[in-house]
């Protein structure tokens, strides 16, 4: 069984994040990490494998972005995924999710030469974009059937079934491999990696590839190459001092009910 699960590097949210001088998000000049929301997909990837006892699977952690996003690649290595592939092109920079969508479509495909793929999967969102758009659009683009926002997931043979939570119902969908599937923060908590799983990592397969080596034409990604654009950012403003609410003569309540709802809290 091969699955292939994709990652993303993206800005650390502590971190003082900025934007370039044609509003892309600089993804060089600060401290980045693998998205939280991606560890969900690599941790549910691990799961299928440990439950398939005697079954050879092989899980490929697939990142797309600059030199230091191999960074998010070695983060699930060390999880326990089996070999990583790192897409890293000058030309890449600032696309937005078609040719994001597009790029990894490709590498996909070249990663399943030997031995088809199976089983493609991602997280719910990335933590920088929050589009949720890339998983459906992989599927369109691989020609392959998608189950998405899995809050759990259970496979047997070739059939996945999975959960979808909604606002008001809970959805039972199930599907026929290969396909496509991603999951949300509500499948179970990613697993940390242990000393040996570091260890382990920096003996495991690792491949750069760029943009030749999988067949996309540079002009058909980057920010020339995007459908949208940001057109202006602004820095956040600083922190203002709160509203002390007293409550000397009985009131407060009143008082905070006034607030509350003067900020449309209630």
């Amino acid at each position: 069984m091969n699955i292939v699960v994709c990652v993303k590097y993206v800005p650390d949210a502590t971190a003082d994040r900025q934007f370039e001088s044609d509003n892309t998000v600089d993804r060089v000049g600060v401290d980045g990490l693998l998205s939280e929301l991606d560890e969900y997909a690599v941790e549910q990837a691990l799961q299928i494998k440990e439950k398939r006892e005697g079954d050879e699977v092989t899980v490929t952690a697939l990142c797309i972005g600059p030199e230091k996003g191999v960074d998010a690649v070695r983060k699930a290595l060390q999880m326990g995924a089996d070999q990583g592939i790192h897409v890293v092109d000058d030309a890449i920079a600032g696309s937005d999710a078609i040719a994001t969508s597009l790029v990894l479509a490709k590498a996909i495909e070249k990663a399943g030469e030997s031995t088809p793929v199976d089983l493609v999967m991602c997280g719910m969102a990335s933590t920088d974009a929050a589009m949720s758009v890339v998983p459906a659009m992989l599927a369109e683009r691989l020609g392959l059937p998608q189950v998405t926002l899995a809050s759990v997931v259970e496979t047997q043979g070739d059939q996945v079934r999975i959960k979808r939570d909604g606002d008001t119902a809970t959805e039972v969908i199930g599907g026929t491999m290969p396909l496509v599937l991603s999951v949300t923060d509500q499948t179970g908590e990613a697993r940390y990696p242990s000393f040996k799983g570091i260890m382990a990592a920096k003996k495991k397969p690792m491949e750069t590839w760029s943009l030749s080596d999988i067949g996309v034409d540079a002009e058909k990604v980057g920010l020339s190459a995007a459908w949208t654009a940001v057109e202006e950012t602004s820095a956040r403003p600083p922190r203002t001092a709160g509203e002390i609410v007293t409550d000397e003569d009985g009131s407060g309540a009143t008082a905070l009910t006034v607030f509350l709802a003067s900020k449309k809290f209630i």
